[in-house]
């Protein structure tokens, strides 16, 4: 994993969102829940135009978590034929933007068709050096640091990694998110002040923002107000202010 950004950096160069809200936004109007999912994906295109216009390197979306799979049985499928149906209709589009995607969790709790989508939609995308926007579906934080132990571990057992050898750096360099640098903000949308297992290693330094805002009501003047408030902090990386305030000007 790379390194954190320049502290008071203007803008994040990877984004992180919990998007939250779908099912109460269509609660609130007596509407299935499904078609909160539905209103949710027009607000995730949103998103991705935004990060584009504001030059974001990197933008993960939590869209599904590994605890989700306990919803109820009609939810869990309709969201799945919600995935496919997106999968189907939006890479074209985002491959043409040089959006590069891919996707992060269990993938062996999909059904075959959708994995297969998840990889052709990886293998189109594979080349864009555009928005690298990663999907976290069947995700969880725990499940990632778990997945990245159990490979040292293996290479410890076949001698081709010493214990003493296994950092933070090595640890890091096993999680699914490894290639990008770790995320600089985090936005939650829903009103709800939790992290909830998502990307919680690479989560350590990041600045985290919440909002009332229910997903599929987000657009780009919250999104805004989130960089805003991103720009105006102080990133030290557990510096005194002193310390890094060189750094500060040497990037200005």
């Amino acid at each position: 994993m790379t390194s954190p950004a320049a502290p008071n950096a203007a803008i994040p160069r990877h984004l992180a969102i919990i998007m939250d809200g779908n099912g109460r936004w269509a609660e609130r109007r007596h509407r299935p829940r499904i078609i909160g999912h539905r209103a949710g994906a027009r607000a995730v295109n949103l998103c991705i135009d935004f990060c584009i216009l504001k030059g974001i390197q990197a933008l993960t979306l939590f869209a599904f978590s590994s605890e989700n799979w306990g919803r109820p049985e009609g939810e869990v499928g309709a969201l799945m034929k919600l995935f496919m149906n997106a999968l189907e209709r939006e890479v074209d589009e985002l491959d043409r933007r040089d959006v590069r995607i891919r996707f992060i969790g269990e993938r062996e709790r999909f059904s075959p068709a959708i994995v297969a989508r998840m990889e052709s939609a990886e293998l189109q995308t594979a080349g864009n050096a555009g928005l690298q926007l990663s999907i976290a579906a069947s995700y969880g934080g725990r499940w990632d640091i778990t997945q990245a132990a159990r490979s040292l571990a293996a290479d410890v057992a076949a001698g081709r990694l010493r214990i003493e050898d296994i950092d933070e750096a090595a640890v890091g360099s096993r999680l699914t998110l490894a290639d990008v640098p770790a995320p600089d903000l985090f936005i939650r949308t829903g009103g709800e002040m939790r992290i909830s297992n998502f990307v919680l290693w690479q989560l350590a330094y990041t600045e985290l923002w919440f909002t009332e805002a229910l997903w599929p009501e987000l657009d780009a003047a919250t999104l805004q107000g989130a960089l805003d408030h991103y720009a105006s902090r102080e990133r030290r990386f557990g510096l005194t202010g002193a310390q890094v305030a060189p750094l500060q000007e040497s990037t200005e």
